[in-house]
């Protein structure tokens, strides 16, 4: 298969590498000498970098990657206090770190803590001595500080760009191989077949442009050598009858579940673009097993419904309005809803007896593992919109059928 490419890659699909270390350290200098760009604000002031910046580029020959710059891990004041917090958070996203020493200033306590958590997370790191211009250590000196770290350390000076190419070599040799490795649909389909994607047309549809799963879809589809075949759902129906060969498979947006559902004959294997991402970003079967807790609900219990992005929220909106809507006709009495969006994630989620989260589409791997691990640790069910939307209609079982595994979990009882 073609290698992916900058303009091509989906900033959640890249490899997400994180910088980390003290203040003053040389983080964003070091982004530059790496990306060969004055993309990160440099500045001798202490605390230049408040907020986590994420820079999307292409390292060879791994590919596509977001390199994230931090504030630093040693911040100090009530703000600094949030920015270290927001510093740490990033871990959650990050699958491969690069932690920077100062090497004027030798390793501090704020390093060894932030590489413990580093580790905790089992996330692989490079280690890198920056200012070698300014401070050289002999072998042996090195050797006691790569002793104490645990880790092996690349002497670089990020302002005049020396041990760069070897730093990217770590970097490249240290980057986890299976980041990207998850199927979409690829594994769903062979060269040749026939893949008939439903996009409905409405007032939530950005206008000009298709949003995020169905883009990626498709391009799975061609790039293993399928015909994507890309219709509304008012045309759905004629669209099949027009077919020379019955398709593989029929995927959907959610929220015509219930219409495609009954113009796709039996014989054709039918799911949505939530469900193939809730394979593809997170845990299936986990998402399935989550909507065993919806009949347990009781009034008054909170629910805590979930997007990882931002954006307007319409009349009839999904999270606000639609699912709230179904719990309550499935139910009958009313629950009590939190919501949250963006990259932040909830504190307060032992309050919750139940979390319906999007897609994922818009964050990485990586962080939406991490999420639905925090909620597997707590005993805190979670479904995904595409795994609640088709239960509340009644498809669920059916959509299920291209993933055996997931479709056994919904049939066996806890």
């Amino acid at each position: 298969m073609q290698r992916s490419t900058l303009n091509d890659t989906p900033l959640a699909s890249r490899l997400h590498i994180g910088i980390f270390g003290r203040r003053n350290a040389g983080k964003s200098s070091l982004i530059n000498a790496i990306t060969n760009q004055d993309i990160a604000l440099v500045s001798s002031v202490a605390g230049t970098t408040t907020d986590p910046v994420f820079k999307a580029m292409e390292l060879l020959p791994i590919g596509p990657v977001v390199i994230i710059d931090t504030a630093g891990i040693d911040d100090e004041g009530e703000l600094g206090e949030l920015r270290v917090k927001k510093t740490y958070q990033v871990l959650n996203k990050t699958d491969l770190a690069v932690l920077i020493i100062d090497g004027v200033a030798g390793i501090t306590d704020y390093d060894l803590e932030i590489l413990e958590r580093i580790r905790e997370k089992n996330i692989p790191v490079v280690g890198v001595i920056n200012k070698c211009d300014i401070r050289r250590y002999t072998p042996e000196e090195k050797q006691t500080l790569e002793k104490r770290l645990g880790l092996k350390l690349i002497e670089v000076s990020a302002l005049k760009k020396q041990g760069i190419e070897e730093l990217k070599r770590e970097i490249i040799n240290k980057a986890p191989s299976s980041f990207s490795e998850r199927p979409l649909i690829g594994d769903l389909i062979a060269p040749g077949d026939i893949v008939v994607l439903v996009v409905p047309i409405g007032k939530a549809a950005p206008k000009g442009r298709l949003i995020l799963p169905q883009q990626q879809t498709i391009r799975d589809v061609l790039d293993h050598g399928a015909i994507a075949v890309v219709t509304r759902e008012v045309e759905f129906k004629e669209t099949l009858k027009n077919l020379s060969k019955k398709p593989r498979i029929v995927v959907t947006d959610s929220q015509v579940f219930t219409r495609v559902a009954e113009d796709t004959p039996p014989d054709i294997p039918m799911t949505s673009f939530s469900i193939l991402f809730a394979r593809y970003k997170g845990d299936l079967a986990q998402l399935v097993e989550g909507v065993k807790a919806i009949k347990k609900l009781k009034p008054g219990d909170r629910v805590l419904i979930s997007e990882a992005c931002t954006h307007h929220r319409l009349e009839e909106d999904i999270g606000t309005v639609k699912i709230p809507r179904w719990l309550k006709q499935m139910l009958g009495f009313d629950l009590q809803y939190e919501w949250s969006s963006g990259f932040g994630f909830p504190e307060n989620l032992d309050e919750f007896k139940l979390v319906i989260h999007c897609g994922g589409c818009m964050i990485n791997t990586k962080e939406m593992l991490y999420r639905l691990s925090l909620l597997k640790q707590k005993g805190i069910p979670v479904v995904n919109y595409g795994v609640f939307i088709a239960y509340a209609t009644g498809i669920l079982e059916r959509a299920l059928e291209p993933f055996p595994e997931a479709n056994l979990v919904l049939k066996t009882e806890r």
